[in-house]
């Protein structure tokens, strides 16, 4: 591989608290050589030369929720076409849920994902095994073998664990060992049946709406376990101002744990639903205004520490049902950069906090190498046009599912290049 030099660039790492004009130099084995602006251009013949003309790079993007159809779901998403989306959206590394067919709950499955991932997917793939067997919610799975394997993290993805005492053996039982859980806080009785955010929009509609509440309440239950067994624990995605204010309080009672949120959550309401719009059925549901404008405030206050794709591929008949039985999710990691950068156009956020949530905060919570252009590090590297317009169209998104929520929204910001390891993989 010959040497990569990208010139007249602006460099954007939290990682390293840069933010300058300059050039990085990609070393032939793909790591990073130097970089910023006592950088210079490097007349050799063994080097590659790009000249960015002032657009900006950063750190490849790492989410830390996405799904992937593999195995079960092929029909849905596969690794070859989760690649070519992240990529298409600067995302080089992903952590996949376990919710899969058969469930991620055992060691077979995790050598399965690992080999297959490794043959077919084109970025760093960080798998995601279940808290409980078959993700019913009632025996823990084999923490200590699955990590061994090379384990990451472990969620239930949507399902919330219930019941209080498995999910205080849990915690000890992570507490011991040092690895990660990822809850997702929704009690499961206020939920029941639900399909939408309970109020104004769900009574009009003639839905069956969930409180905020029941997210909640789960927040509230497993910080106070967190009391007794102090874990990794993360918060897959939080969506109102009521669990923020949950956080804030027990953050500045110096209680140690993560939260994420989803740019659906960040970018959407309930009133985008309008008439009946099941592709914007989402799990947690879209809330109010004022809880998305609180959410963005939690990322600025630093309450809320990622932000995530929460990529659900769906196929198109599961979507054009009637809304309380259509399936729920949508596709996101290709638009998960463009959309968190209208934070950064509208002024609701520096430019600088939003690669932190999407780079450094989730590589730190990992506990991996990645969402960093430090010296010596692989070269996953992003390169986008900050002011560059275009329109979400769903048959150009490269899912394999085109059920996106934002179907013709006007974006400003656009992915030009992304490195792998010191490789050009994708070019727009």
């Amino acid at each position: 591989m010959k040497e990569k030099i990208l010139i007249n660039a602006r460099i954007i790492d939290p990682s390293q608290k840069i933010d300058e004009k300059g050039s990085l130099i990609i070393d032939a084995n793909g790591k990073i050589k130097a970089i910023g602006k006592k950088v210079k251009k490097i007349n050799s013949p063994n080097s590659e030369v790009f000249d960015l003309k002032g657009n900006l790079v950063i750190p490849g993007i790492v989410d830390m929720k996405a799904f992937v159809g593999e195995p079960g779901y092929e029909y849905k998403e596969n690794f070859r076409t989760l690649s070519q989306a992240a990529l298409a959206g600067g995302v080089t590394s992903i952590v996949t849920m376990p919710n899969t067919k058969p469930v991620i709950d055992n060691v077979s499955m995790v050598d399965f994902i690992t080999r297959r991932g490794r043959d077919k997917a084109m970025v760093n793939l960080f798998p995601c095994a279940s808290l409980t067997r078959e993700l019913q919610g009632k025996s823990m799975t084999e923490f200590g073998l699955l990590k061994l394997k090379g384990i990451i993290g472990f969620s239930d993805v949507t399902k919330t664990i219930q019941n209080t005492e498995l999910m205080a053996r849990i915690m000890n039982y992570a507490s011991d060992i040092d690895v990660l859980i990822m809850q997702h806080a929704e009690d499961f009785e206020l939920s029941k049946n639900s399909c939408i955010n309970e109020g104004e929009v769900a009574t009009r509609l003639g839905l069956q709406g969930v409180s905020d509440i029941a997210e909640k309440i789960i927040i509230e239950r497993d910080l106070a376990l967190l009391s007794e067994f102090t874990c990794r624990y993360h918060i897959n995605q939080i969506s109102s101002e009521k669990s923020l204010n949950v956080i804030k309080k027990n953050r500045k009672n110096g209680k140690k744990f993560t939260a994420g949120v989803s740019i659906n959550n960040l970018s959407l309401n309930e009133n985008d639903i309008g008439e009946f719009k099941t592709f914007l059925k989402l799990s947690p549901p879209l809330r109010l205004e004022k809880d998305r404008l609180s959410l963005i405030q939690g990322i600025k206050e630093n309450f809320i520490d990622v932000i995530v794709s929460d990529h659900r591929p769906e196929d198109e008949e599961s979507k054009r049902l009637p809304f309380a039985q259509a399936a729920t999710g949508s596709i996101g990691i290709e638009t998960l950069l463009p959309l968190a950068l209208e934070m950064y156009h509208n002024k609701s956020l520096p430019l600088n906090k939003i690669i932190e949530v999407l780079t450094v905060n989730p590589s730190k919570i990992l506990k991996i190498n990645k969402g960093t252009l430090q010296k010596g590090s692989a070269a996953d590297i992003c390169v986008v046009d900050l002011d560059a317009p275009w329109v979400v169209k769903a048959e150009k998104l490269k899912s394999k599912s085109k059920n996106t929520a934002i179907e013709d929204r006007k974006l400003q910001g656009k992915v030009l290049m992304t490195f792998l390891n010191g490789e050009l993989v994708y070019s727009n």
